[in-house]
């Protein structure tokens, strides 16, 4: 088998440490590509992470990659690397099944565009990876909410690997692909990035292009990739991000016009700025709250830190309002025809009927809170390069456990809520392991369109921690 060829740390590699080895001749693009190809038909199920292996299309990318290679034609860093995509991702002739039993056949004939760029770019798409079910904006309250199973965390398979971007946390952080495209609406990107070890980029909204892919809520999706390090999330941004027709959402703002990138790479400042929300290590779980304090303390090394309030506003009820009412527009039909019933979490099918009762006041109300919220949060990091706290409160819960139950217990101040409604970027990247030997995460959140901020602070940590180099023992 060629997976015993290529020594496993290869395969949890970083996207840069793969492309030298291809670029070197210490294996092929094909070698490679059936190497993860393995792992995921055997390790996948196992981890319920996989919902579609793309075989036959991997086999042929791989072998043109290396034929291009061979003839001196370089597409690029990712070049000959396997990669996955969530599966409520479009890839022609496959199901996209949106992690939902309604949906479980359907079936696209054109690639979602991040697809066509990853493509376009000599990467390798091996397999679409699990969701819980439509990217769970229905209101699940447990891991059980997937047409393939609760993801499993490789960490250790007694807790939940993340949602919605389940599979891609699963698979980045077993190296079972070379990196993965999830999606967040509010925080499926972040989440299960935090929980199973890995780095996730949620960019600017509209920085990449959402065509072809699930809509939840039309002005607050996002399409980011999950790594093994804030340098690939940089690498695989640089590819997916810019202009498309086909959204109308998405922006021509160029990835490196930012006084944080030179020589097209995310450089950190001499002594950058950080800001910490006040409250922030007084209520998370003992190991968020201890990791994060270590975290602080290196980064106080190289970093003035200041603690901030932000404004009183509803940043919560906002998102969720949002969310609510154009998933209730999005998934009406589902609703209507009764099929909501064929979901996997009972909650899932009864939450969508409040859905459809959000009135337009509300919505548009949210709305118009909603541009304060991106002025206030605009104007507290204006004075800063990045904030960065906790990613989570937490560590993964164990499968059995009712997120309420698990996740009610601890808080402290969180941007997720505000950051998603205002669309500004963040990166988690691991800083440390807690109860029951989960991973902890570290959240850099920057101003709108500064992804270089965010990622290169997060580089500089990484510069200075080994956290992202350790990976579970599969």
């Amino acid at each position: 088998m060629i997976a015993t060829q290529i020594g496993r740390d290869v395969l949890y590699g970083t996207v840069a440490d793969l492309g030298r080895g291809l670029r070197e001749g210490a294996f092929t693009s094909a070698e490679l590509t059936e190497a993860y190809l393995e792992r995921l038909e055997d390790l996948g199920p196992r981890l319920n992470a996989v919902a579609t292996v793309t075989r036959e299309r991997a086999a042929h990318a791989a072998r043109r990659a290396d034929e291009e290679l061979a003839a001196g034609s370089d597409r690029g860093l990712l070049h000959g690397i396997p990669y996955a995509v969530k599966d409520l991702i479009a890839v022609r002739g496959h199901p996209t099944t949106w992690g939902a039993r309604p949906y479980e056949d359907q079936t696209f004939d054109e690639d979602a565009t991040v697809v066509q760029r990853l493509d376009a770019a000599g990467a390798v798409l091996t397999a679409k990876l699990a969701s819980v079910e439509l990217a769970g904006g229905m209101g699940y309250e447990q891991a059980n909410a997937s047409l393939t199973g609760p993801g499993l965390n490789p960490w250790n398979t007694g807790a939940w690997s993340g949602g919605s971007s389940s599979g891609p946390g699963s698979a980045v952080a077993a190296g079972l692909i070379g990196f993965a495209i999830g999606s967040e609406t509010w925080g499926s990107i972040v989440t299960p990035s935090s929980f199973c070890g890995v780095s996730g980029l949620r960019p600017t909204y509209g920085r990449v292009s959402r065509a072809g892919a699930m809509a939840l809520s039309w002005t607050m999706d996002k399409l980011g990739p999950m790594c093994r390090s804030a340098e690939d999330c940089w690498l695989v941004l640089s590819v997916i991000a810019g202009k498309d027709d086909r959204d109308q959402a998405s922006a021509d703002h160029d990835l490196t016009d930012s006084r944080y990138v030179e020589d097209g790479r995310p450089k950190s400042p001499r002594r950058p700025r950080l800001a910490v929300l006040k409250g922030t290590g007084e209520k998370e779980q003992p190991g968020v709250r201890e990791n994060f304090a270590r975290a602080i303390e290196l980064l106080a090394d190289f970093s003035e830190i200041e603690e901030v309030e932000l404004p009183d506003l509803p940043y919560g009820p906002v998102a969720g309002t949002i969310i609510r009412a154009e998933a209730a527009a999005a998934f009406e039909e589902l609703v209507e025809s009764g099929r909501v019933a064929e979901l996997t979490a009972p909650e899932d099918r009864i939450k969508p009927y409040g859905g459809q009762m959000v009135l337009a006041k509300d919505y548009i109300n949210a709305q118009r809170v909603r541009v304060k919220i991106q002025r206030a949060l605009d104007e507290v990091l204006r004075d800063f390069d990045a904030m960065v706290g906790p990613t989570r409160s937490t560590v993964a819960n164990p499968i059995e456990a009712r997120f309420s139950e698990y996740f009610g217990e601890f808080g402290g101040p969180s941007i997720g809520g505000g950051a998603n409604a205002a669309g500004i970027p963040g990166i988690t990247v691991p800083n440390g392991f807690g109860e029951r030997g989960l991973p902890t995460g570290l959240q850099f959140t920057a101003r709108s369109w500064d992804e270089a901020a965010a990622i290169g602070l997060a580089m500089e940590y990484q510069r200075r921690t080994d956290w992202h180099l350790r990976h579970p023992e599969m």
